[in-house]
């Protein structure tokens, strides 16, 4: 058996899926196949429980049996909270299962209730991979940041979602603290549809490929830092995007894979790719020449222009008197954190000196003669 492959424990908040699925996903059934399809790309799924209250999903649960998940019965009763027993039974079982069965790698949290985040960041504490799983339209915006990769449901493989469906959040009904007591049976369904959480996450518009032209940069920037001149190799890359944003995926922006991805920015010349050590995994940098030398001389020469206009030019403002010469420039699609990094880079190259002036109570810059 490969000792490295990520062996994983599924767990499903079941009642959170189906309803949200309902709801926001134009009446769709929830399937899971789509889900355990991107968890076979991960690792080896070994263990998979669903929670709910199965008298009001006989189809559903039919269909999980299917798929061999162990069925784990929530009854409603009176004057206890369904949503909140679900949500107790499955944390307990999950931490049970991580100080029990340790060679669990990987805990797969399928929900969008934020209630279940304390669980999340209790597993990663013990040094568990964390993967969550949601519809988009009802995940807690809480929940995401929480975990080490998130997949939204609607954007998996093989989830066709109906045109015009998840616009619902006009009707988003957020919950509070207070939980009234659950209702007779005969009301679990319409009680069902208010515990989903509707603190959702949203992504109204379509992601923007210069946005992300500029996460990649900032991160080899970031990498070839702390790596002690070492390789940044492509896999590196990817795991950091996923700590800054779990519910990166490529596909959003179109490819296929994150190495279609790198190598439409190393066309663009946001990155470059070079072979790495392993066959499919290149070594990535930022360009050594190109942009950024353009962007270096663009600084120098609005500093010239704008010394020969007289008095002193300081660093606050400098930004924007660059946009008004280039409206695209951003020090950050050059791997640069903030502009002040990218005009002391500047200095290190001798185009300027830059200097802290107790009078001004900013920078001041001065070109430097060519």
């Amino acid at each position: 058996m490969d000792t490295f492959e990520e062996r994983i424990a599924l767990f499903l908040d079941y009642e959170n899926l189906a309803i949200g699925a309902r709801d926001n996903l134009g009446g769709m059934q929830f399937d899971l196949r789509p889900v355990l399809d991107a968890l076979a790309e991960r690792g080896r799924v070994i263990a998979r429980k669903a929670y709910a209250d199965w008298s009001y999903f006989d189809e559903d649960r039919r269909a999980l049996t299917r798929h061999h998940v162990e069925l784990i019965e929530i009854p409603q009763r009176m004057r206890t909270s369904r949503k909140n027993a679900a949500d107790i039974k499955l944390a307990v079982d999950a931490l049970e299962m991580a100080f029990e069965r340790e060679y669990i790698t990987t805990f797969v949290i399928c929900t969008g209730d934020s209630d279940l985040t304390p669980l999340v960041h209790k597993l990663r504490e013990l040094n568990k991979r964390v993967i969550g799983v949601g519809i988009k339209e009802s995940t807690s915006a809480l929940l995401p940041p929480a975990c080490d990769e998130f997949l939204f449901y609607d954007t998996l493989e093989g989830v066709d979602v109906p045109a015009g469906a998840g616009r619902s959040r006009g009707r988003s009904r957020r919950r509070d603290n207070t939980r009234e007591p659950a209702a007779v049976p005969e009301q679990a369904a319409t009680e069902a549809e208010a515990e989903v959480d509707h603190d959702a996450t949203t992504d109204e518009h379509p992601r923007d490929i210069d946005q992300l032209a500029v996460l990649v940069a900032q991160t080899v920037a970031g990498l070839e830092r702390t790596s002690g001149g070492g390789a940044v190799l492509a896999s590196s890359v990817k795991r950091a995007i996923l700590r800054k944003d779990p519910t990166f995926t490529e596909s959003d922006y179109g490819f296929r894979a994150f190495g279609e991805l790198l190598r439409h920015l190393a066309d663009r010349n946001v990155i470059a790719l070079s072979e790495g050590s392993a066959q499919g995994d290149p070594v990535v940098s930022l360009p050594a020449q190109g942009g950024e030398t353009d962007a270096f001389d663009l600084l120098a020469s609005v500093v010239t222009d704008l010394q020969a206009r007289g008095g002193p030019v300081v660093l606050s403002g400098l930004k924007d008197q660059l946009r008004k010469v280039r409206p695209d420039f951003s020090e950050k699609k050059f791997g640069y954190g903030g502009f002040l990094q990218f005009v002391k880079a500047a200095q290190t190259k001798g185009l300027v000196t830059l200097e802290w002036n107790e009078d001004a109570e900013d920078y001041v810059l001065e070109a430097v003669a060519s």
